[in-house]
């Protein structure tokens, strides 16, 4: 395994480095990546952020964000540089399957793999992990991993910062989530004096929607949405039709959930969206229940335990049904 002294070494010298995150990257995915490259190109090195997947456009005006290379877009070039790094950051996930066929890339390279990541049960593939299931956000962790095991708080500079405060920010629901703690709010306050503009990013994360998307959501509310008040429990579901008439893109169905777990009394929301090959799930849930067990038990997935997705291959019907057929032995946890 690799020590911290010895990656601490490691990064003292100009070294070819690969930063990847999970496939479909989200705000703390993007924002941890690009927030560890504004600090590994003060340093020297030669990095080259490859996320497996393209992402939404309302990431895209991130510190970097010029400088990412799509594994889908050049898988050649990515397999080279994945290749020939000596280091390579896994963030934002914890088993290699996250990153599609990015994975056995990754695995089969010869350089140094560092895991910073903050979900459940991580794959054993990496030389140095640094894991906390309790944070907020895995840009809270690189965060972390700067200023404390690094000891370079000063490199913490208005690009990194801006990075950092998204990654947080999106992954703790505007910081309302219940692993949003004392310490999160302070490193926040850090990041804002480092240059971060907090109410800039929230415009540029919550206030560019298409109207597209819009129009998507009201008839997800009006047309899609289900309550099953026995078991405090919301649907909203999405057929592959649905996504065309909307002309949905990468990014447009995120959040949506959020929406369904918001009603008054509401314990537990899924969200299904039909795909090409499969259907997608997102659960959310509130207090004690576990969303992450179900995902894992039966739809193929996993998360954290109040959000949580899983995926079928069942026809969009038949896993929603499998769904509601789960709920009564999940009812007293319901509605207690």
């Amino acid at each position: 395994m690799l020590t911290l002294v010895l990656l601490t070494e490691l990064l003292a010298q100009p070294r070819r480095v690969v930063i990847t995150t999970h496939h479909k990257p989200d705000g703390d995915a993007l924002g941890s990546s690009l927030g560890l490259y504004n600090y590994l190109i003060q340093l020297g090195h030669h990095v080259q952020v490859i996320p497996p997947t393209d992402y939404p456009e309302f990431l895209a005006w991130m510190p970097g964000n010029e400088e990412v290379l799509i594994y889908t877009e050049q898988p050649e070039k990515a397999a080279e540089l994945i290749a020939a790094a000596e280091l390579i950051f896994c963030l934002d996930f914890n088993a290699l399957s996250r990153i599609n066929e990015m994975g056995e890339l990754v695995r089969a390279s010869g350089a140094y793999k560092v895991m910073i990541d903050h979900h459940l049960e991580p794959e054993d593939f990496d030389d140095y992990r640094h894991w906390n299931i309790n944070a907020c956000a895995t840009a809270q962790l690189i965060y972390d991993f700067i200023v404390n095991q690094l000891n370079d708080k000063d490199r913490i500079t208005a690009d990194v910062a801006t990075c950092l405060y998204t990654g947080i920010m999106t992954d703790s629901g505007s910081f309302r989530f219940p692993q949003t703690t004392s310490a999160v709010h302070r490193i926040v306050a850090d990041l804002i004096d480092a240059g971060a503009v907090n109410w800039r990013i929230h415009e540029l994360i919550y206030s560019s929607s298409s109207e597209n998307r819009l129009r998507f959501l009201g008839h997800c509310l009006s047309n899609k949405l289900e309550v099953l008040p026995e078991y405090h429990t919301a649907i909203i579901t999405v057929s592959r039709e649905e996504l065309k008439q909307f002309d949905i893109a990468t990014g447009d169905t995120e959040g949506v959930v959020n929406y369904a777990m918001s009603i008054t009394g509401v314990k537990l929301a899924a969200f299904f969206v039909e795909r090409t090959d499969k259907v997608k799930l997102s659960l959310r849930s509130k207090a004690e229940f576990p969303a992450n067990e179900i995902c894992k038990k039966y739809f193929n997935g996993g998360g954290h335990r109040n959000a949580a997705g899983g995926q079928s291959t069942e026809s969009l019907e038949a896993t929603v049904q499998q769904f509601k057929s789960i709920l009564p032995a999940y009812k007293t946890l319901l509605i207690q």
